[in-house]
């Protein structure tokens, strides 16, 4: 546990209790390094552990046909790792693995009920994260259809900028093709068309956004709507 419960609070969910709350959950909660590929739950089997990423980024993806890999949601240091234990409604059809390595806090899934059964406002802030979820899953579905390639990849890019609190970071095409449903060769393209507008530099793996303010114009509106939604809903 954080002597000071900083870490918690770098957290949204955490940060959004109150202090008595959190003091009588922070016990529970420890620190874990978040590296990358690693499958945080798995289809058909219970929740073992909750997390509260504080940097990096956890996709949530849905395997179809047992090989093609598709992005649902992101999970940043907005939110948990894990809702199903809040929901209750048995074992998750999709798979959590770590895209962007990053820390965060963890918390065995039993514990976690535990509290979730005895802390009326973590129940409260649970409630509007899960419509926080809910949002970023019909947004990006209708993101998917109605936007381009170049402008879903900009609004990724900026909304892991976000839960790095950095404009530099390490990413795979691979991993962003599998996060967008594309091939690898539309990644490559769409990235060297950012380049050539001076608005990332990515070289060896690693993106560095070199002007944001012209991300920001290149990307969808779904950026900023999904920045809202978490403003709203995680307001202190």
């Amino acid at each position: 546990m954080p002597d000071d419960l900083d870490t918690a609070r770098r957290n949204r969910v955490l940060a959004a209790l109150n202090e008595q709350s959190r003091r009588r959950i922070a016990p529970d909660l420890r620190p874990v390094a978040l590296a990358t590929e690693t499958v945080l739950y798995r289809p058909g089997e219970p929740v073992p552990t909750v997390y509260f990423p504080t940097v990096g980024v956890v996709s949530v993806v849905a395997i179809v046909d047992d090989q093609e890999i598709y992005e649902l949601a992101t999970v940043g240091h907005e939110g948990m790792v894990g809702l199903q234990v809040v929901l209750g409604g048995g074992p998750p059809t999709d798979l959590a693995m770590i895209q962007i390595p990053g820390h965060g806090l963890q918390m065995p899934a039993g514990r976690f009920a535990e509290h979730l059964a005895a802390e009326p406002r973590l129940r409260d802030v649970l409630h509007a994260y899960t419509q926080t979820m809910m949002g970023q899953l019909g947004r990006n579905a209708a993101c998917n259809r109605a936007h381009n390639i170049r402008q879903r990849c900009a609004r990724w890019l900026l909304m892991t900028a976000d839960r790095m609190d950095s404009n530099r970071f390490d990413l795979k095409q691979e991993f962003l093709a599998q996060m967008l449903g594309v091939r690898r060769a539309s990644i490559s393209e769409a990235a060297s068309a950012l380049a050539e507008l001076n608005s990332i530099r990515y070289s060896r793996g690693v993106i560095t956004i070199t002007d944001r303010a012209a991300l920001e114009k290149i990307s969808c509106s779904c950026y900023q709507v999904m920045r809202d939604l978490f403003d709203r809903t995680l307001t202190l």
